[in-house]
């Protein structure tokens, strides 16, 4: 059976559709040549929505870097040498039973961890985002003009490019939101179509962590009130983090989200994201929730070079 990848981004306003295709295929790329898988036979899809979430996407044109649509942080290639796998130590197993016990806010967990790094930005952009793929009373339009809650379009739309790949044997990619809208996809798909197949998933950067996430999914299916690996990921599910990451607060998602009747269980792992991004002073300054950054590093690129093997 061929192998397809399918990538899934975040809530954030983007590139245009072909230069996020490019960006991230390059990352993944660029991560399999560093574990050295040369030249595998895939194929990758983007399912791309800020055009439906943003009128204009962002643009690289230096001559207009004031702009509120310039994008700061394209892709770039890793620095030599940067790309390396993460040597968990005694404060990860700290950290973990840490967060454990923390409140439901993010406020709370963070000043409890005093983690350096952390971006108030990005941990308020997360909130916006929430609110807005949750909100029952905003309607956007599908690619094929169709209306609909965010949450509504968003699934369908994952979920049409899926089921399009059925006769393939799929790898699910999703970073930050879109490990959300992933996950209740992958939940519904195993209701509405229970022969559906995704036999691996993985999560970059993601917030399924936070209270409220699993509150949502636990209130949204009175026909199983848990939090659990979607019946339609037959084989794995692997969550990535970088422990500096802000919206991936909690990385231990197996505490939390339980076997599905294949006995599959989300399995956890820290990464070290290299991404940096140049600040307007010419300084540099690391970004671990970028989605270039993840996509390359030694572990998940392993990860998808045994996907394509076996």
């Amino acid at each position: 059976m061929a192998k397809v990848i399918i990538g899934i981004h975040g809530l954030a306003n983007k590139p245009g559709r072909e230069t996020m295709f490019n960006w991230w295929k390059t990352s993944i790329v660029e991560g399999l040549d560093n574990v050295g898988v040369k030249n595998p036979s895939y194929e990758f899809r983007m399912v791309y929505w800020a055009d439906l979430l943003y009128k204009y996407p962002m643009h690289d044109d230096e001559q207009f870097h004031f702009d509120k649509l310039y994008n700061k942080e394209p892709y770039r290639p890793a620095s030599p040498g940067s790309l390396k796998e993460y040597k968990d130590g005694w404060f990860d197993s700290i950290r973990a039973a840490a967060l454990d016990s923390v409140g439901s806010t993010l406020d709370v967990a963070r000043r409890k961890l005093n983690m350096p790094g952390v971006s108030n930005w990005l941990l308020g952009k997360l909130l916006k985002d929430l609110s807005f793929y949750y909100d029952d009373n905003r309607r956007i339009y599908d690619h094929h003009n169709e209306p609909g809650t965010a949450r509504e379009v968003l699934d369908r739309t994952l979920r049409e490019a899926i089921l399009a790949e059925q006769d393939q044997e799929i790898l699910l990619v999703a970073h930050s939101m879109g490990t959300i809208i992933g996950y209740n996809t992958l939940r519904d798909l195993g209701q509405s179509h229970p022969h559906c197949k995704v036999p691996e998933f993985i999560s970059i950067g993601s917030p399924l962590g936070l209270p409220y996430v699993k509150g949502k999914i636990i209130e949204e299916r009175a026909y199983d009130p848990s939090v659990r690996t979607p019946t339609c990921v037959t084989r794995r599910w692997s969550n990535y983090a970088d422990r500096k990451d802000p919206i991936a607060l909690d990385i231990h998602l197996r505490d939390d989200y339980s076997e599905n009747a294949s006995d599959v269980r989300v399995e956890d792992d820290l990464i070290i994201n290299d991404y940096y991004t140049t600040k307007s002073d010419g300084t540099e300054k690391r970004n671990p929730h970028k989605s270039y950054g993840y996509l390359r590093t030694p572990e998940v690129a392993k990860h998808i070079g045994r996907f394509l093997r076996d």
